[in-house]
């Protein structure tokens, strides 16, 4: 496992110098923010994205089911609680109710690197309309599955577990077997399958996304994920026109992708 994943204040800082210089640009480029916008991440994790809308002077609200990770949040972001400018919540997303838990519904909705952990995503996405302001827009930022990390088993302990691409495709109970051989415990094999269950192509993405009333309103894919630039010091490189062109391919080798959608409803 890279030390970074224990490191809850340097993964905070990652989370916002990427925000900083990657995503806002993208969302800039895609969309004009509203003067007073309301923004709400689920999945907030630390909060280092929404660090990133406080210092514009953006309220941000930050959903999170660890409280455990809320707990750093807390302590990260106690100047923006005190000021008002930031709330968080350790709730179910489905048992959330905007007006009455949060006070408000929101411009802007942020899913960084979680979608692809949520079960049954046809039946979570449709619940983003709850929270959306009319005219708002979702981000969302994931890894292809069929990337050569897409089964995360970077956050794993054993060397060689962490480093090899790709064996998180291999089929049915070979993939517990090779992990099992990889020296991984028997609690790391449950929880990279549990990831294998979610885990969630270009395309998949797309189906779920129209069949939950969601258009597309701006897209980005990465050859190199922009925070494997303060993970491993690899430049960020936008993948090449023609790959991202070319479906089921481009999620072999594209490491990341910006999804920016916004209601049909």
């Amino acid at each position: 496992m890279y030390e970074f994943h224990g490191d809850k204040r340097r993964y905070f800082d990652m989370t916002h110098k990427v925000t900083v210089g990657h995503i806002i640009p993208f969302l800039k480029d895609n969309w004009s923010f509203p003067a007073d916008m309301q923004v709400l991440e689920i999945g907030c994790g630390e909060a280092g994205v929404l660090k990133a809308f406080t210092d514009l002077g953006y309220a941000c609200t930050g959903i999170e089911l660890e409280e455990n990770r809320l707990e750093f949040a807390r302590e990260f972001m106690r100047e923006e609680m005190l000021a008002g400018k930031v709330q968080f919540l350790n709730k179910d997303i489905y048992d959330v109710v905007p007006e009455e838990d949060l006070g408000t519904k929101f411009d802007l909705i942020i899913l960084k690197d979680v979608i692809e952990h949520i079960p049954d995503q046809a039946r979570f996405m449709p619940q983003l309309h709850r929270f959306l302001k009319p005219g708002g827009r979702v981000f969302f930022a994931f890894p292809p599955w069929q990337m050569p990390y897409g089964g995360h088993q970077q956050v794993l302990p054993q060397k060689w577990a962490s480093k090899l691409p790709y064996y998180h495709l291999l089929p049915g109970a070979l993939y517990p077997a090779a992990l099992k051989l990889l020296g991984v415990h028997p609690n790391g094999i449950k929880t990279m399958e549990e990831i294998r269950s979610t885990g969630i192509s270009i395309e998949r993405f797309l189906r779920v996304c129209g069949a939950s009333e969601f258009g597309i309103s701006g897209k980005k894919f990465f050859l190199f994920n922009p925070i494997y630039q303060y993970k491993f010091g690899i430049k960020p490189r936008t993948q090449w026109g023609v790959v991202s062109a070319i479906p089921i391919l481009r999620n072999f080798v594209t490491m990341g992708v910006y999804y920016l959608t916004e209601s049909r409803k």
